[in-house]
């Protein structure tokens, strides 16, 4: 009898040690039920490009947050604390907005030691005359002339020339300041002529020799004219200019 009584009490002594360690601790009950729930918000994007800014967001978010694309449409996923999320939602709202229009007119001169014959000369125009002080060209004949409407930090393109081989491509991207909005401009203009074309070939087998002639990022003011830059053609006496004005449309 003794012998029972003693191993009772050993057992209720021995569970008197071992289910407090089980049992959940109150302040860590507390610390869940007061911890911050992610929070999930969904953007459209009406400008920028998701997987652009995508990389600028993800600094604004903590170890648990995330930030992703969905698969259909310009739609971003953010998930975080609450003030993490409106974060987030305050770079979006500087990052997506309308890209400034820009409109360039673009001038293809052609500079030569002899007049062309049925080209008009340009004894009027300012930088032509400029050009006539430091180039050696004698006669300056407009080639072709266009306008392009860009997008700031988007690309453009367009052909010029009688027969079009001449290929302009310019990517503009305004730069505001408190003096003046500066546009910086990467441009290129190549040379696209058809090399020649099997009898019988359809146009997708077309083998064109493309020559590149100009290369160059420049800074225009918003309503200011510049020479791009000068290329030589064919090793003749010959140059292709090109004259550049852009500014920023409201």
């Amino acid at each position: 009898m003794k012998k029972g009584i003693l191993v009772f009490l050993a057992l209720v002594f021995s569970l008197a040690i071992v289910l407090p360690a089980f049992a959940e601790d109150p302040a860590e009950e507390a610390g869940q039920a007061t911890s911050p729930q992610l929070k999930n918000e969904l953007v459209q994007l009406k400008y920028a490009k998701a997987q652009y800014i995508l990389v600028l967001l993800r600094p604004y978010l903590s170890r648990q947050g995330n930030v992703s694309i969905m698969p259909d449409g310009n739609i971003i996923v953010i998930s975080d604390f609450p003030e993490n999320v409106a974060k987030v939602l305050a770079v979006v709202k500087e990052l997506d907005v309308k890209p400034a229009d820009l409109l360039f007119t673009v001038q293809l001169v052609l500079g030569s030691e002899e007049a062309e014959k049925g080209a008009e000369d340009m004894p009027n125009d300012p930088i032509i005359k400029e050009l006539r002080n430091l180039l050696k060209y004698k006669h300056y004949s407009l080639l072709d002339t266009s306008l392009i409407r860009a997008m700031d930090a988007q690309d453009s393109e367009v052909r010029l020339g009688e027969r079009a081989d001449f290929q302009l491509w310019l990517k503009p991207k305004v730069i505001k300041d408190e003096k003046a909005s500066l546009i910086q401009t990467e441009v290129r203009l190549r040379r696209v002529v058809i090399a020649g074309m099997p009898p019988g070939a359809t146009s997708a087998k077309v083998e064109y020799i493309t020559t590149d002639l100009i290369g160059t990022t420049l800074n225009i003011k918003s309503g200011d004219k510049t020479v791009v830059g000068v290329s030589k053609l064919d090793g003749s006496g010959k140059g292709l200019i090109l004259i550049i004005s852009g500014k920023i449309v409201d």
